[in-house]
């Protein structure tokens, strides 16, 4: 299909993508690889009346080491997430999860910025970041706030980002820890039908489930139990407690509520419990 009508804005810098933002309201979307967006547009379920294209803004691209964490500008494309050493280093997790997005094509284009702030619960690196324990950077009009991911994803395609806001950056810790990403597709660029993320640092262990719910979620329950004591088998057969699977022509959610216990133990004996 064809997107309906709409302006285009080019913007140089973050300071002038904010006030295009601002300027427009409700009525514009950023857009950077443009991999989540324009299909949405394409089947006019989103209808922006005003696109700001951020491809091109200079200082958003970068890994750098912050001393405690990873900060991640939010134009990093996923083939560079996954090829940076600083990643590679001092949060693999991140870097596997950003080789696994998609196809090629897909990983030279898109961003994950683009990723999070789509915040699509089938999404691979939401729930990475969302195991990880990392916040996201958010600058607006009156500078800058730092959102934790427990805090930035809302609801379905829905994040706190305000209208007149951007997120620039991902912060994560340090992690370099066992770690793993499960998740089960039926061909290799597909979504997943679920996911598991894996991420142990400091004696302690985020879990978190990709395409469980209308957000990425973190399977308390599971990290609960590994706290307790439990071993890998017996913490995945919690995986799904508190979360609610939808069902679609690929999986019902009770089928969904299986892979999530069988991925969940696969991940966590893949990292070392």
């Amino acid at each position: 299909m064809i997107p309906a009508a709409f302006d285009y804005v080019r913007a140089e810098s973050a300071a002038e993508a904010i006030s295009a933002l601002t300027e427009h309201g409700e009525d514009a979307k950023l857009l950077a690889g443009g991999h989540s967006l324009l299909p949405l547009m394409k089947l006019r379920l989103a209808t922006p009346s005003v696109l700001v294209d951020i491809g091109r803004v200079p200082d958003l691209s970068y890994v750098r080491d912050e001393g405690d964490h990873v900060a991640i500008g939010a134009l990093t494309r996923h083939h560079d997430v996954n090829h940076s050493p600083v990643l590679a280093q001092h949060v693999p997790l991140l870097a596997l999860v950003a080789g696994k997005v998609g196809d090629p094509q897909v990983r030279h284009r898109g961003t994950i910025g683009g990723s999070i702030a789509h915040a699509d619960p089938a999404s691979d690196l939401p729930a990475a970041v969302l195991a990880l324990g990392g916040s996201m950077v958010a600058r607006g009009p009156n500078g800058d706030r730092v959102i934790p991911a427990t805090e930035f994803f809302q609801g379905f395609l829905e994040t706190a980002l305000a209208p007149d806001e951007m997120l620039t950056e991902i912060r994560v810790p340090k992690a370099a820890g066992g770690h793993s990403y499960q998740k089960f597709v039926r061909r290799a660029q597909d979504w997943a039908m679920v996911g598991v993320a894996v991420a142990r640092s400091n004696g302690s262990t985020g879990v978190s489930l990709v395409n469980m719910g209308a957000t990425p979620l973190r399977a308390t329950a599971v990290e609960q139990a590994l706290a307790g004591g439990a071993s890998a088998a017996e913490a995945a057969e919690v995986a799904d407690q508190g979360a609610d699977p939808s069902g679609d022509p690929n999986a019902s959610p009770e089928f969904r509520r299986h892979l999530a216990r069988v991925l969940t133990r696969r991940a966590l004996e893949e990292a070392g419990l």
